[in-house]
């Protein structure tokens, strides 16, 4: 045979050990702030990677470029327009010409990522 408690009894024996109310409010507010920074994380690693990829094509049409023997201020100009604040470094390695690129990406005041990309064309190509 089962015992039946009052309703009031219930309800009183929760409060006595505490209960769970508003718990899930405490929760969410330790949850909230670690899932919003997890997806401004996400969302910096992503426009990271777009910087680099841009970076990376800006380094070898610049590349081509000097290949084909276009000035190196034409050359800087590409890089620059692609990926700004980005800075061209080139150098000849027998019959190629190679160049590196590189700019910083600034995530907030504190935080600097280094973006680096090399690439390098025949020399005297078409």
């Amino acid at each position: 045979m089962r015992s039946r408690e009052r309703p009031g009894a219930v309800a009183r024996r929760a409060h006595r050990l505490g209960g769970d109310g508003g718990s899930v409010a405490a929760e969410l507010a330790v949850a909230l702030p670690a899932v919003l920074l997890a997806l401004l994380l996400g969302a910096g690693a992503l426009s990271a990677a777009a910087r680099q990829v841009a970076l990376q094509d800006a380094a070898a049409d610049a590349a081509r470029l000097l290949g084909r023997g276009e000035s190196s201020s034409r050359a800087a100009g590409v890089v620059s327009h692609a990926v700004d604040g980005a800075r061209l470094a080139s150098r000849e390695q027998g019959e190629l010409v190679c160049v590196t690129a590189s700019a910083e990406l600034r995530v907030g005041r504190l935080i600097s990522v280094p973006l680096r990309a090399d690439s390098c064309a025949l020399s005297g190509g078409l």
